[in-house]
This record gives structure tokens, C-alpha cells and sequence, in this order.
């Protein structure tokens, strides 16, 4: 190979390599706040706080929503503006926050049905 050659190939050979390597995974985190807004495929909560302000997509047929033990499965039709939850969720398909479960709680971060 003669040396031109090999000297413009080598930044196209170094950004492919850069590009093609996927970026680390973030993990997981939980938000704790109070639903101001739920359609079918996002949900918006807002920490009472800090008054931080944070929107998930969810996939259409979800069905990761529990109680705050993890033992009692609900419905989307059960979260509504106004209830306490828990979203733990990741940023990992272009940065977009998506939820992967949802926890009810009541105000004083128990569970539903807790005295």
C-alpha cells in the first residue's frame, strides 16, 4: 500500500472504530414523584421537592406496574395524575428516558393498602 493512501484511510479507520463501539450502558435509576401526566406511550412525573420534572416513554403493552413491595401487579389504567409512583427507569436507545417498571405508592412512600 502506498503511504498516501495509507494516510487517508487511517482517520476513516479510526472514526469507524470510534463510531462502531457502543457507548456503555447507563443503569438503572428510580424517580420518586407524582404523575401530572400518562398517555399510551409516555408518563410524566414530577418530584413535589425538588419540583424537577421528568418524562418516560413506555412501550404500548406495557405491564411492569407493581405495588411498592413488587408483589401486586396493576393495570395502566391505575395510574392516573395525581398518584404517587416510582419509576425506575434507563436511557439506554438515543438517550430517551423509557420506564421499565412503575411502582405505586402512597404519599409517605409506602406502599398501596399500607395503614
Amino acid at each position: 500500500m502506498n503511504r498516501p493512501l495509507a494516510l487517508f484511510l487511517s482517520p476513516i479507520t479510526a472514526t469507524v472504530l470510534l463510531l462502531g463501539t457502543p457507548a456503555p450502558a447507563m443503569a438503572a435509576s428510580t424517580f420518586y414523584g407524582i404523575v401530572i401526566h400518562v398517555s399510551d406511550n409516555s408518563i410524566k412525573v414530577e418530584d413535589p421537592r425538588s419540583k424537577q420534572t421528568l418524562a418516560f416513554e413506555i412501550v404500548p403493552h406495557f405491564d411492569q406496574l407493581f405495588s411498592a413491595d413488587g408483589k401486586t401487579t396493576y393495570q395502566m389504567k391505575d395510574i392516573r395524575a395525581g398518584r404517587y409512583v416510582g419509576v425506575v427507569y434507563d436511557q439506554k436507545f438515543l438517550g430517551m428516558r423509557h420506564a421499565d417498571k412503575v411502582y405505586l405508592l402512597n404519599n409517605a412512600n409506602q406502599r398501596v393498602g399500607q395503614p
